[in-house]
């Protein structure tokens, strides 16, 4: 797909263009991080990246539930519907996606029969697959059609349509039955495909299509971005060459009962609203809205959005929600990226006010893009904490000699278990482990291990160039650990692209080696032929195993993640991720080092639990252990789209929240300075009348200090080790470094 900035926009930035400048259109300075803040409803749904939102009654008790379709990893995401009036009241119910059918690219729901059961259209290579919904006592569809047609001109023939391209399906010209909206494949105009069902059979269960206006609207796109003139000439036919990738959503906006058309567009972050001024055989646009909706946050998401409109919070008035549609893996926003705009007015005449634009983000266990879980007991308590690296958390936009590009910063989560053997709670420490967001990588990921012989766990972290970093633990700080400067290029070690280590003593000689896997799906595997305190790391094979989890039909791309993990009877088995999205499992490793392990079908009896269809997404990595069970493992897979899926034979893992990332109260004005401080710090309060109860916190919620001030404080901080503590009042509280040299 190529990518094309608006003509406008070349020609203002020629001169700039020649010299290979780059022009930043987004900067996110107040970009969310993860919220992990507060109990988290769904935390292991597996995260949001490039979603349709879309209604149906999922258990059958007459109540709309949710389909969350994520096109990155063509997941489902089912959640449950408790219908509270006025109120967003779900719970997810991942048991429902074994029921839907296949979808891939984009999806729409919508009952086009009028049976009272929404109906589901989806991409299918080329057109529009249809599932008709024939649930009775149980969820469950057959396959209407493989390939929607439309009469064109002289005969029937399948509807052409893009992956790119997101059809408006909705009863254009009021008799009934559902119409159909859409971009010619290779033009700039907006086709009209009527349905015929209400004319030649009186009722609307048929999809029976005639192209009835190869311009409705009388307006036409750009075809070089998404600038839209009004009362167009309508050549015909349209072969204009023109950018693929559009969004269209069909309703009626200013309640005159025709339908208007609000616009997305690849590359860009608004949209187009477009008010219909024609009748309802003859639309006419007259007006358009760039910084659509009016009276509150315009729509600006990078990139290409995509709008859902359906009833979220049960209040009988369907709501807008935007997300990105973006196929691309590296380019939209993949934190701050579902967008609620509640409708205060009504389903013909709507008034959109904006309420978030991180809906269901902030109640997930979700990185950005691209989770990678690692199970490690860093604080060497006897429990399993877990580290999550990721690809990236989305940071900013820019266009580059006419290209849009993102960048996007690299971090690593820390949860330390506070629960027991029998009942693993997670409890956030920081997303920024060793500052890793400070080196502006890109797919950091972590593995941990004594490299010198101290009995302290050192960091190593692969990243998208295929080298190592490594990070000796100083050991230094109580609160946080502290860790060396950064030591790139780790012994000459590269691999390929996007390294990912596991320190594990695979030849079981008592020293740590290293098995890295990469971009193209292998592993290689490097010896230390060293000592304990001056590890030698040689590589010894590139395909260790004969491992390669590329699946050529797909991709050729594997990114193997490597998880080895040794059973009671120390065994060693090995859990791989893969680009595809199965996590493989191997056996007869030991002792055939230098031979082919063998895949193992026993991953389901190893979790204790029965095979269920486990859609975890592109992308995939693995950790395992004992962590509730000392028979069973516990799993947890990490995707591109940046969640985490739990899988285990007893209850979920707790997440709890920690100190988290707390924000100033609106009551009092808090400066505290120095920061970082050494042996002494001055809080002040502004805009506080009454005197203040201060608690001075360290990372793992303990109490250091107290005391009453009135407007200001000195504290004397020379006795509290390095490390990150809050000030807190009440609900109010602000993050400080202590850092004595």
């Amino acid at each position: 797909m190529v990518r094309i900035l608006p003509l406008r926009i070349l020609l203002s930035f020629f001169p700039l263009f020649l010299s290979g400048s780059l022009f930043a259109i987004h900067q996110n300075s107040d970009r969310k991080h993860p919220d992990f803040g507060h109990q988290l409803k769904f935390p292991w749904a597996g995260g949001l990246n490039s979603c349709q939102f879309c209604a149906l009654d999922l258990n059958l008790d007459g109540i709309q539930d949710l389909i969350i379709f994520d096109r990155h990893g063509n997941r489902k995401l089912t959640f449950l519907n408790h219908g509270t009036a006025g109120t967003i009241d779900y719970t997810f119910h991942p048991e429902y996606a074994d029921q839907l059918p296949d979808l891939h690219d984009w999806v729409i729901t919508v009952d086009y029969n009028c049976d009272g059961k929404m109906d589901i259209f989806t991409y299918g290579w080329g057109g529009i697959r249809v599932f008709e919904n024939i649930s009775d006592t149980i969820l469950k569809f057959k396959l209407k059609t493989d390939l929607l047609t439309s009469y064109y001109y002289s005969g029937y023939v399948g509807i052409l349509l893009t992956p790119v391209d997101y059809p408006a399906m909705e009863d254009i010209d009021g008799d009934g039955d559902l119409d159909l909206l859409t971009f010619f494949g290779f033009g700039s105009y907006v086709e009209y495909h009527k349905n015929l069902s209400m004319e030649k059979f009186g009722n609307c269960d048929s999809l029976d299509y005639r192209l009835t206006d190869h311009c409705w609207g009388k307006f036409k796109e750009s075809e070089e971005g998404n600038h839209i003139q009004l009362n167009a000439p309508c050549p015909f036919p349209d072969f204009m060459p023109r950018h693929t990738g559009s969004t269209m959503l069909a309703l009626d906006l200013n309640g005159d009962g025709l339908k208007d058309l609000i616009v997305g567009d690849i590359d860009y972050p608004g949209v187009d609203a477009l008010i219909n001024g024609g009748t309802l055989d003859s639309a006419f646009m007259v007006s358009q809205d760039t910084l659509f909706p009016f009276g509150t946050k315009p729509i600006h998401l990078f990139s290409f959005p995509v709008l859902s409109y359906l009833d979220l919070d049960n209040d009988g008035r369907r709501d807008l929600i935007v997300s990105p549609f973006d196929p691309s893996l590296y380019i939209a926003d993949n934190y701050n990226n579902v967008w609620f705009y509640k409708n205060t007015g009504t389903n013909n005449h709507p008034i959109f006010e904006f309420q978030t634009d991180h809906l269901f983000h902030n109640e997930m266990m979700d990185f950005g893009s691209n989770s990678y879980p690692v199970f490690f007991d860093f604080d060497q308590d006897g429990l399993e904490d877990l580290f999550v690296g990721n690809y990236g958390i989305y940071d900013s936009s820019y266009y580059s000699k006419g290209i849009l590009h993102s960048a996007f910063t690299s971090q690593i989560a820390w949860f330390k278990n506070t629960g027991t053997t029998s009942n693993p709670v997670f409890e956030y420490v920081t997303d920024d482990f060793a500052r890793i967001s400070s080196l502006h990588l890109a797919g950091a990921y972590p593995a941990f291990g004594d490299l010198n012989g101290d009995h302290k766990p050192d960091l190593l972290v692969g990243n998208s160039d295929g080298t190592l970093i490594f990070f000796q633990n100083l050991g230094s700080s109580e609160i946080l650990p502290e860790f060396g400067p950064p030591e790139k290029d780790f012994q000459q070690i590269q691999v390929g692209n996007f390294s990912t280590p596991q320190i594990f003593d695979l030849d079981k000689d008592g020293l740590p080696d290293l098995v890295i896997g990469e971009q193209a799906g292998n592993l290689n595997y490097y010896t230390n032929q060293g000592t304990a305190t001056d590890p030698q790391f040689h590589l010894v094979a590139d395909s260790l195993g004969k491992v390669n989890v590329t699946n050529y039909n797909l991709s050729y791309d594997g990114f193997s993640t490597p998880c080895f993990f040794r059973l009671p009877d120390e065994s060693t088995r090995l859990l791989v991720g893969s680009d595809e999205g199965i996590v493989f499992l191997f056996d007869s490793i030991d002792n055939h080092l230098g031979g082919k392990f063998v895949a193992s079908t026993d991953l389901f009896q190893l979790l204790g639990k029965t095979f269920s269809d486990t859609l975890y997404g592109w992308r995939t990595s693995a950790a395992i252990g004992h962590l509730s069970d000392s028979i069973h493992f516990d799993m947890m897979v990490g995707n591109f789209s940046g969640g985490l899926n739990w899988l285990s034979a007893k209850s979920t893992a707790v997440i709890i929240p920690g100190i988290g990332n707390p924000e100033i109260s609106r009551r009092a004005d808090i400066k505290i300075f120095p920061n970082p401080a050494d042996d002494r710090m001055v809080i002040e309060f502004t805009q506080q009348d009454s005197p203040l109860h201060l608690e001075m916190i360290d990372i793992f919620g303990r109490t250091v200090q107290k005391c009453t001030i009135s407007n200001s404080a000195t504290i004397n901080t020379s006795s509290l080790p390095n490390g990150i503590y809050l000030i807190r009042t009440g609900s109010a509280c602000k993050k400080i470094m202590i850092r004595h040299p």
